[in-house]
């Protein structure tokens, strides 16, 4: 099974194809945005280092609420 996380397109980096994003609590990576259109404070969904998809602001939190959730369960 895949998973893709949520996060916040933070800064286009000046190497093509590159972006740093916030994934929340102050989690920030270099991540692949070839694969999708994007500026600076889109939501996006990364799976292996790549953002697939571009999420509006609603569905971003709504996702990350669900992560949340998720890391409450014991």
């Amino acid at each position: 099974m895949c998973l893709a996380v949520p996060a916040k397109v933070t800064k286009i980096l000046d190497e093509e194809g590159y972006a740093l994003v916030d994934y929340g609590g102050g989690v920030t990576r270099k991540v692949n945005i070839s694969l999708v259109s994007v500026k600076e404070g889109d939501y996006v969904m990364i799976h292996a280092g790549f953002a697939i998809e571009k999420l509006d602001e609603e569905r971003a939190r709504e996702t990350i609420n669900i992560f949340k959730e998720m890391l409450l369960v014991r």
